[in-house]
C-alpha cells in the first residue's frame, strides 16, 4: 500500500476529510459512495462500484426491483 504522507484528525462525529487531490485522483465527488473494508489492523475506502448479481459485471449496471444486473444479463434474461 503507497502512503501519501497525509495525516488528518477525527472530528467529534467520527468523521474525516479527504483531500481533495486525493479526490481528484480517485473521481469521488460530493455525492459518490465509499465502500468501507476492514483488514488487519487497517480501515480501506474504496470508490463503490455496483456489480451485476449475475456475472459481477460492473458496466452499465442498473437497479431493478433492488437488484443491480447489467445490460447483457438484462437481454440474455428478455430472451428466455
Amino acid at each position: 500500500m503507497k502512503s501519501t504522507g497525509i495525516v488528518r484528525k477525527i472530528d467529534h462525529l467520527g468523521r474525516i476529510v479527504l483531500p481533495i487531490e486525493l479526490r481528484r485522483v480517485l473521481d469521488i465527488d460530493r455525492d459518490s459512495s465509499l465502500e468501507i473494508y476492514v483488514e488487519n489492523e487497517m480501515v480501506i475506502l474504496k470508490k463503490y462500484q455496483p456489480t451485476c448479481v449475475f456475472c459481477q459485471s460492473n458496466e452499465d449496471v442498473c437497479e431493478y426491483k433492488g437488484r443491480n444486473i447489467c445490460a447483457a444479463c438484462r437481454k440474455e434474461i428478455s430472451q428466455l
